[in-house]
Parts: structure tokens; C-alpha cells; sequence
């Protein structure tokens, strides 16, 4: 098989299939050989030890990046939903026995039992070039179905990638961020350029591993924890008893009497907010209730 990457190939595989784009999917196919190489080492050898390693992907494309980590995990298992393309995976990557394709959408899999049946005894990594539009809640799905996973790593839009890897209580934070470090440490590993993808997006992109670890806070209630992130966000600009007020339905001052409880100033914003903050808003919140 030729290479992946070059442009006439790609070009060749996908009209003798009939394939063509698809704009609601998120579709950009990676051209440049040098990025796949440097993000499947990094999912399968980042975080890891010397134990076998499997590979959840997450949308493989035509299998440029599959075929990375295929040379370098026990077992790859490539989630693609766009059926279309299964039979472009059948030619490009028929040389590897080690691979499995499921044709579903994983936000809908049982990803507890889908690791147990293929991975058995395995250590295992996640790895993926994610569509823009659905970033967030393929991240989150991963991150609290507590899957026994070591890392994730992903190619994401560059200022998702920044978002998603801002230390709590800086200007870049988000809710998101919060919640992706209460499972995780994260980390910007590499950029890559609009033009290293076929067709180019409109923004530059970023790969980013997560590695994941028992969360270094404990709050009472993970479901009122995470309400109160989302709802501490919801209005960023605001002070965060403005915004909690109005996004929890409580009057001023009982959300008052909440952050102090919790020792944290009424006139304080979300993005200058920790972890141990929110667990203590969360905390206090729940004993009101």
C-alpha cells in the first residue's frame, strides 16, 4: 500500500469507492506524514509501561493514524461511524491482523464492556483525531464513564486544545477545564497547521494527552459538584454569587451564606476558582439542601 498521506492516493482510494466528504461529520483526513507517527508514539508509549498495550481509536479515517498504531500496539480497535468507509479501511489497512473495526458512534457504546471483550489483561490507551463539533462530549463521555483507561489522546481544534489544557484559575479556563482536571493531567503536546489536513479546516489544530488519575479533590456529591462548575461558567463575566444565584435558582443571600461556608469571596469569578473551591461551593450546597 502506498502511503497514506500523499494526496494523489487519497484521492485514488476515495473516488474508486465513490466516497466524498461530509461536512456534518467533521471529515478532514491528515496529509502530513510527519504527524501521525509523533501522536500514535505518544498514545502508545506516553503514560504506559512496558505491558501490552491496546488502542481504542476513535474515528480512523482511511487509517493513516490506525496504521501508526498498529505497528506499535498489541491490538488497535477503530470505532468509525461513517459506514462508508469500512471498505476503505478493508484495502488500506488489510496488511494488519491486529486490528478490529466497529461500525458505531461511541457516544453510544458500552465502552466499559467493549474494553473488557477486546482487551482483556491489556493496558489500554485512547487515541483520536476528533471532528471539532463533537470534542466536548466525546471527552467528557470518556472521562466519566470511568473507563479503565491510562491515557487519551486527541487532536483537537487549537484553542479547545488550550482550553481543555489551561491550569485551573487562569484566563483560559473554563468549565471544561475544570472538570477535564479533576480526572486528569493534561498536556499540550504538539501544534499542527490547518494545511496538514485534506480538506484544510478554517483553524489550526493541537494534540493533547490526558493522562488520567484518582481526582485530588472529593466532594460529597460529584453530580452537585459539576452542576456547580457549569453553573459558576454559565455567566463568566459575572461574580460567581451572581451567576451561581442565577444558575442554581437560589436567592442572594443563601448563596451568600453558601460561599462563605465554603470561604470563598462572593465577588470572585469561575476562571479564578479551584477544584478545592468548588468541592467546598458543592459541599456547602448540599448540606442547605
Amino acid at each position: 500500500m502506498e502511503r497514506l498521506t500523499d494526496i494523489s492516493n487519497i484521492r485514488d482510494i476515495l473516488s474508486r469507492y465513490g466516497f466524498t466528504f461530509s461536512k456534518a461529520l467533521g471529515q478532514n483526513f491528515l496529509i502530513n506524514p510527519s504527524v501521525c507517527p509523533r501522536m500514535a508514539e505518544a498514545a502508545v508509549t506516553g503514560g504506559l509501561s512496558d505491558a501490552s498495550v491496546g488502542v481504542l481509536e476513535i474515528g480512523p479515517g482511511i487509517g493513516v493514524l490506525t496504521k501508526e498504531l498498529l505497528q506499535r500496539a498489541e491490538k488497535v480497535v477503530a470505532v468509525e461511524l461513517d459506514k462508508r468507509l469500512l471498505p476503505v479501511l478493508s484495502e488500506t489497512l488489510s496488511a494488519y491482523d491486529n486490528l478490529k473495526v466497529i461500525n458505531a458512534d461511541i457516544l453510544e457504546l458500552d465502552l466499559h464492556q467493549l474494553i473488557a471483550e477486546e482487551f482483556g489483561g491489556m493496558e489500554v490507551a485512547v487515541c483520536a483525531n476528533l471532528p471539532y463539533y463533537i470534542t466536548s462530549p466525546v471527552i467528557m463521555k470518556l472521562l466519566e464513564d470511568k473507563l479503565p483507561v491510562r491515557s487519551i489522546t486527541v487532536m483537537v481544534q487549537k484553542e479547545a486544545a488550550v482550553r481543555l489544557c489551561a491550569e485551573p484559575g487562569t484566563r483560559d479556563s473554563s468549565a471544561i477545564t475544570a472538570a477535564v482536571r479533576y480526572y486528569c493531567d493534561p498536556e499540550l503536546l504538539f501544534h499542527v497547521s490547518a494545511g496538514s489536513f485534506m480538506p484544510a479546516p478554517k483553524v489550526d489544530s493541537a494534540v493533547i494527552q490526558l493522562r488520567l488519575h484518582e481526582p485530588t479533590v472529593h466532594p460529597k456529591d460529584e453530580k452537585t459538584f459539576f452542576k456547580v462548575i457549569k453553573g459558576a461558567f454559565a455567566q463568566r463575566r459575572k461574580t460567581v454569587l451572581n451567576s451561581l444565584s442565577s444558575s442554581l435558582s437560589l436567592d442572594k443571600q443563601k448563596m451568600r451564606d453558601i460561599l462563605k461556608t465554603a470561604g470563598v469571596e462572593e465577588s470572585a469569578r469561575a476562571e479564578r476558582l479551584t477544584l478545592g473551591d468548588f468541592s467546598n461551593i458543592a459541599d456547602a450546597l448540599c448540606e442547605t439542601e
